[in-house]
């Protein structure tokens, strides 16, 4: 039987199931879901007549060869009946999201978009970056399309509002102002440098600037600063001052002109080669707080205005939607999403796809950008298929790898020792599969890299041998290291019972050429800087690739990331520790006890090596949180 017959039976098998769960399906809104007969999960649609919409997938033409495909993979249906199309489309969205099927567009969701918060649980509220869900009490204002965006803005809103941003531990602990204080960036509460009320007004100051109303805050400051230097009070004029080029700064400072948008997201689509590309743009406050491009995962076939439709779903799942949302061209069904958002933000929202004007004159900006991000995208996307076909040359492979894992270490003498996993694939650098690993091993000689490079790759091919997860089976193995560390990598395989030729897991070391001295010591050659890394393989000698052999520069690209990674990890955890203080972990002792104890022993050392009667000294100390501190340094 032909390859094409057997496609053929294929599909009318799969309309004939499809047409079997049409004579049992209501003429109500829901969702559907097309699973093959491993019961992955092929595709999620939503419709407004379950009865009508899947009827159609069993028609023996007018399809599309991707839908012929998707109908002939399909072995079982399940379905899920709402009460409006609008809901059914959150729920479409919601489950696209989480299954991920092959056969819908896919919003690659690997951003955690950051907040500005204004925390109100404490009498001196802080402002401070946040990222994650919002547990803490208080006002959020965001997104912000990148860490430098809130950096900048949170620094600008110091200088302009002097608000603290130190943690609440700290400033319970502080006798005399910080740095921040020196630099005019914090009004010094902790010491009582302002008052509770006048340190809540500049609370309620920023509030507003960050709820759009910057011109007042603005009106307020010059007044103040006029009336002060009608006073002569200079110093405060200039302070006065200073606040008002912060504001101006922040305002000023914008890509994109922001007027006429006070809140508004912003999308652009741009489709090219069966690829595609959503610039999104946020504006807050009338202020631009950036912009991210996106790439959804979609077929060749889909239209712009469908990608469009499917994406913006996804995106606002989980998120809230602003009160505006410009397009660069009406998506799919837009009436429909626009319900749909509105009931999820609980308030009206408007998708508008401006024909002129400022609102038309930002989204040809907006276009623009999106444009050149999937055409810079492209080249990448062309020079890593280059660089991963010469690399499966040059190790033998039968094609280029689909996903290539590098590992490397990074410690101190052995502490804070961390170890690090980088991937890399078709589409570059895959940073939201990048994963960290503190060590652990308690009997770990200081500076064992081979100990610690052992126990990373035992916990990470032990997880994904007991997941049996094919999606993150790596077909390129890349220890930063020579003999010592592949020896090593080896044997936690065979531990494993994992052969990695009979897996199809190719892996070689990297590491810098290394030749013996007089001494017999064995050293970086640091004249073969120019020549590039040895290679280690298993069964064979180590080799130096040729200077300019594409292969080598993607190998030293790869090494250096892990290593950028490793390095960070590491000095992340470093920060951590030298911050912690012990007492911190102590039951019983709160910031204020705390605060007592260092006054009157100096250090966490002295602490430790007082005797219990030492610390009853001290007030607010009892003889019972005496011996507990006594025993929590002593083991006891």
């Amino acid at each position: 039987m032909s390859e094409e017959t057997q496609e053929n039976l294929n599909a009318r098998r799969g309309a004939d199931l499809i047409a079997d769960e049409v004579s049992r399906l209501p003429q109500r809104p829901g969702v559907y879901r097309m699973m093959n007969e491993d019961g992955d999960v092929l595709y999620v649609g939503k419709a407004k007549s379950l009865r009508a919409r899947v009827s159609s997938y069993a028609k023996s033409g007018g399809h599309s060869n991707r839908i012929m495909r998707m109908i002939a993979e399909t072995a079982r249906m399940e379905f899920v009946v709402t009460a409006t199309e609008t809901e059914a489309l959150l729920l479409e969205a919601n489950l696209i999201k989480q299954l991920k099927p092959r056969y819908n567009v896919i919003f690659r969701d690997d951003k955690s978009f950051a907040y500005i918060l204004i925390a109100d649980d404490h009498p001196a509220p802080q402002i401070l970056k946040h990222r994650g869900a919002r547990k803490r009490k208080g006002a959020y204002y965001g997104p912000f399309a990148s860490a430098g965006a809130v950096n900048r803005t949170l620094n600008t809103l110091q200088k302009a509002f002097l608000l603290r941003s130190c943690a609440d531990n700290v400033f319970e602990n502080r006798t005399r102002p910080c740095l921040l204080h020196q630099i005019k960036r914090c009004s010094a509460p902790c010491v009582g440098l302002i008052t509770e009320a006048d340190y809540r007004e500049l609370v309620a100051e920023a509030i507003t600037f960050l709820d759009g109303d910057s011109q007042s805050v603005q009106r307020q400051l010059s007044t103040e600063m006029e009336v002060a230097a009608s006073a002569l009070d200079f110093e405060r004029a200039a302070r006065l001052r200073d606040r008002i080029r912060a504001l101006t700064y922040v305002q000023g400072s914008q890509d994109i002109n922001a007027e006429g948008l006070a809140e508004a997201d912003v999308f652009a689509i741009h489709s090219e080669g069966g690829q595609s590309c959503a610039q999104v743009f946020f504006f807050r406050a009338g202020q631009n707080w950036g912009n991210h491009a996106f790439f959804p995962k979609h077929d060749r076939e889909d239209e712009a205005p469908a990608i469009l439709s499917a994406f913006m779903a996804q995106f606002y799942d989980g998120r809230d939607p602003p009160a505006l949302i410009l397009t660069s061209e009406t998506p799919d069904q837009a009436d429909l999403l626009a319900e749909a958002l509105t009931l999820k933000a609980g308030r009206k929202v408007t998708l508008l796809t401006p024909q002129r004007g400022e609102k038309r004159s930002i989204m040809d900006q907006a276009a623009m950008n999106a444009r050149e991000a999937l055409s810079r995208r492209m080249a990448e996307s062309a020079s890593q298929q280059k660089s991963l076909a010469r690399l499966a040359e040059f190790l033998e492979l039968d094609a280029p790898p689909r996903r290539i894992e590098v590992y490397d270490n990074s410690h101190i003498s052995g502490a804070n020792a961390v170890g690090a996993m980088i991937v890399a694939g078709p589409d570059g650098f895959e940073k939201k599969h990048y994963r960290k690993y503190n060590i652990k091993t308690a009997d770990l000689a200081p500076g064992d890299d081979y100990a610690m490079m052992r126990e990373v790759l035992t916990r990470r091919f032990s997880r994904m041998m007991k997941e049996d997860d094919q999606e993150t089976r790596p077909d390129l193995v890349i220890i930063d290291g020579g003999k010592g560390q592949l020896s090593a990598a080896l044997g936690v395989f065979e531990e494993l019972g994992l052969d990695p030729a009979s897996e199809g897991i190719a892996i070689m070391g990297v590491s810098k050429p290394r030749r013996e001295n007089e001494a017999g010591e064995k050293r970086v050659d640091r004249t073969m800087g120019a020549v590039g890394e040895q290679i280690v393989r298993p069964g064979r000698d180590p080799f130096i690739l040729a200077p300019r052999d594409p292969a080598l520069f993607f190998i030293q690209r790869l090494r250096d990331e892990a290593h950028r990674f490793a390095i960070g990890a590491h000095r992340a955890k470093r920060a951590k520790s030298l911050g912690a203080n012990p007492i911190d972990e102590i039951p019983g002792v709160g910031p204020s006890k705390k605060r007592a104890l260092l006054n009157h022993f100096g250090s966490a050392k002295e602490i430790a090596g007082a005797k219990p009667e030492d610390l009853t000294a001290v007030e607010g100390v009892s003889e019972a949180l005496a011996q507990r501190i006594y025993d929590f340094f002593h083991g006891g």
